[in-house]
Parts: C-alpha cells; sequence; structure tokens
C-alpha cells in the first residue's frame, strides 16, 4: 500500500452476535480492514454473509459488539448516539439503492438535506448542491422533482447528495441494484471517475461483476472475510 496516503477506516477484530429465540448468529467474526484515502474498494458477498452488517458498521449506523471500530480519527465503539448521528452526516455520504429521495422536492431541494442538518447557511447550501448536481452531469436539471427523472437520473442525484457535503467516504449500497444494465454501467462509470478525482468509495454488492469495477475487491463469507485482492491497477 502507497505509505503516503492517510488511513481512513481501520476495523479491527470487530465480532457482532445476534440472538434470534435460543439461536446465536456470529453476525461479524473477526474482521479487520483497513482502507485508506483515495481507495475503491468493493465489499462482495452472498446474502447472509455479514457485508450488509458490516456496511452498517462502517456507516455508523450499528457499533461492535467486540473489537474496534476507527473512522477518520474517530473511535465509533465509544461514541453516544448523537455523535454517531454528527460523524454519520459529516464523514459519510451514502448512496442507497433505492435512491431515498423525497418526491415532493426538487433535485436541489434533495441534495440540499444533509447540509441542513449541518446547520450550512441556505446560500452556501445552494451553491455546494449546484456544484454537486453539475459534478453528476445534472445542471440543467436541478429544479425537477424526482418523478420527472429516469431511474438512472435519480441515482444521480442520489449520488450528488452524498458529494455535497464532501465527506471523506462515499458508501454505495448495491448502487446498481434498481436500474437496467445499460445505466448501471453508466452509474458504475460515474463512481469510477469519482475515485479517480480522489474520493474515497467503499461499494458493498453481491454481484462479482460489479466489484470487479473497483480496484480492491473484499471477499466476506459467514461473517469472516475471505478473499482481499487488488483488481485492477487504479
Amino acid at each position: 500500500m502507497n505509505e503516503s496516503r492517510r488511513e481512513l477506516i481501520r476495523i479491527k477484530d470487530v465480532k457482532k452476535v445476534y440472538t434470534v429465540g435460543s439461536e446465536t448468529l456470529n453476525v461479524l467474526d473477526g474482521v479487520s480492514l483497513n482502507v485508506e484515502e483515495g481507495e475503491f474498494v468493493a465489499i462482495v458477498g452472498p446474502s447472509g454473509s455479514g457485508k450488509s452488517t458490516l456496511m452498517n458498521m462502517i456507516g455508523c449506523l450499528d457499533t461492535p459488539g467486540e473489537g474496534a471500530y476507527f473512522l477518520d480519527g474517530y473511535e465509533i465503539s465509544k461514541q453516544n448516539d448523537n455523535m454517531l448521528a454528527k460523524i454519520r452526516n459529516e464523514k459519510i455520504g451514502f448512496i442507497f439503492q433505492s435512491f431515498n429521495l423525497l418526491s415532493k422536492l426538487s433535485a436541489i431541494e434533495n441534495v440540499e438535506l444533509p447540509l441542513i442538518y449541518r446547520g450550512i447557511n441556505s446560500k452556501k447550501r445552494k451553491e455546494l448542491s449546484a456544484l454537486a448536481l453539475e459534478k453528476v452531469g445534472l445542471k440543467e436539471r436541478m429544479n425537477h422533482r424526482p418523478t420527472e427523472l429516469s431511474g438512472g437520473q435519480q441515482q444521480r442525484v442520489a449520488i450528488a447528495r452524498a458529494l455535497a457535503g464532501e465527506p471523506p467516504v462515499l458508501l454505495a449500497d448495491e448502487p446498481t441494484g434498481a436500474l437496467d444494465s445499460k445505466t448501471g454501467k453508466d452509474i458504475l462509470q460515474m463512481l469510477q471517475k469519482l475515485n479517480q478525482s480522489g474520493h474515497t468509495i467503499i461499494l458493498i454488492t453481491h454481484d462479482m461483476y460489479i466489484a470487479e469495477q473497483s480496484n480492491r475487491v473484499v471477499r466476506i463469507q459467514d461473517g469472516r472475510i475471505v478473499g482481499d485482492s487488488g483488481v485492477k491497477s487504479g
């Protein structure tokens, strides 16, 4: 690994156990993972592999049962709910499979939402949101509502929303899952371009073809990392 890169994520010996009735499930069983600034990492695994729980951990939506998770200098396992919400808002840009846009708001208003929670003033919010929409090729559509946009355009709005606050990490959960194959390829190419311009991206998927569009593939199975390899020079 390039030693000049800053370490953004360090997960060390993380375990997560759920109890369902009398059964104990080791959903994460001693997972360790480091991600450096500027990487494009795909975490791939079948349903039930633990990848969704790992994604929730990375996104500060859940905390480890055992082990430690550091995100951009913060030890997540030791934060209270209010601090976790603040860290989520400032450090992670979420891109969801189902876009999660509010239908009554325009594209630019949807992009502004995370910035409102940060307390950024209206003028600055609009500037940052317009810039993010321009970055994803939707400058001309910023006043359209989601119902007036195609699926691919809606996902671009979601990516702009993730970008607007300039978080250190973009976390994409099956970002092409609700799209046809051609539109899905366009979205993956956009993520590759964002990575080439310096954005750190973590992509969660069950599809190896999609995972291989990243620069590093981490395979998870039965709550353990079973493979970690670079697939392209990035």
